[in-house]
């Protein structure tokens, strides 16, 4: 019955145009409730597919630029008017802002693809009834765990004194790599923390740290040490911002 109060308002959940205080309480019920948690799960992954789909289904492909290029240089003409140059002009400039757009429009899909990955990783983790793999709140446990598990190392702050505790660990997978999943608590919400190979990744998320929000989330990524770090949940900026701020200072204290 409980489910049925909520199953109605999970699509204005995930597209966040519910109130604070319902997003709250929908969000309560999702830790508790196996169910709806898979039944979000879906409908993002739904959403996802169709975003990708209707993302690339404009953008003009490499060869039919090149096409179009050829052509235009295959006829050259020595007496244009006027007229002829100016519509060439207009197709030059037509063809380098397609180009553009097309470059610009798949950094944005991809970015948008990267964060929507991590948060049906986010949700499903939460849901699970094993939520992590190593489970401890002891950095130099959960640390060394990962060893022969991902193709990398990484260094983890010491948190005494600090409002966060560290729950744990698993190995995630996000597009072909693999990393660490860490997950943290602070108050009543539980933060996820990525840890992946960069891998280039500049280019398309920028390597700039800021605080986002993405769905009903907060995040904030950086590169750092050649590897991406991505902080992501449900607790405020402030808090966000706090727990990025301690993993960069364990960085530098490799």
């Amino acid at each position: 019955m409980a489910c049925e109060q909520w199953q109605p308002q999970l699509d204005s959940y995930l597209d966040n145009e519910l109130s604070v205080e319902a997003m709250r309480s929908l969000h309560a019920h999702l830790r508790t409730c196996p169910a709806c948690t898979a039944d979000a799960l879906a409908r993002v992954q739904f959403k996802r597919s169709i975003k990708a789909a209707v993302g690339g289904r404009f953008a003009p492909s490499a060869e039919f630029r090149a096409k179009i290029q050829k052509s235009i240089a295959a006829k050259p003409r020595w007496n244009w008017n006027f007229g002829w140059k100016l519509a060439t002009a207009a197709l030059a400039l037509v063809l380098f802002a397609g180009a553009v757009t097309s470059y610009v429009g798949k950094q944005s899909l991809e970015r948008q693809q990267f964060y929507t990955e991590l948060a049906d990783l986010h949700v499903a983790t939460l849901g699970s009834a094993n939520p992590v793999d190593v489970i401890s709140t002891d950095r130099h446990t959960v640390k060394p765990w990962f060893q022969g598990k991902i193709p990398f190392s990484f260094n983890l702050p010491e948190l005494q004194g600090t409002d966060f505790t560290l729950l744990g660990g698993r190995v995630a997978y996000v597009g072909q790599s693999s990393g660490a999943h860490l997950i943290y608590q602070i108050r009543k919400h539980e933060i996820s923390v990525f840890i992946l190979p960069a891998a280039g990744s500049d280019s398309v998320f920028g390597a700039d740290s800021k605080v986002e929000r993405r769905q009903t989330f907060n995040v904030e990524d950086w590169t750092q040490g050649g590897l991406r770090y991505v902080v992501f949940g449900d607790s405020s900026a402030d808090d966000i911002q706090k727990l990025s701020a301690l993993l960069k200072a364990a960085v530098e204290q490799k």
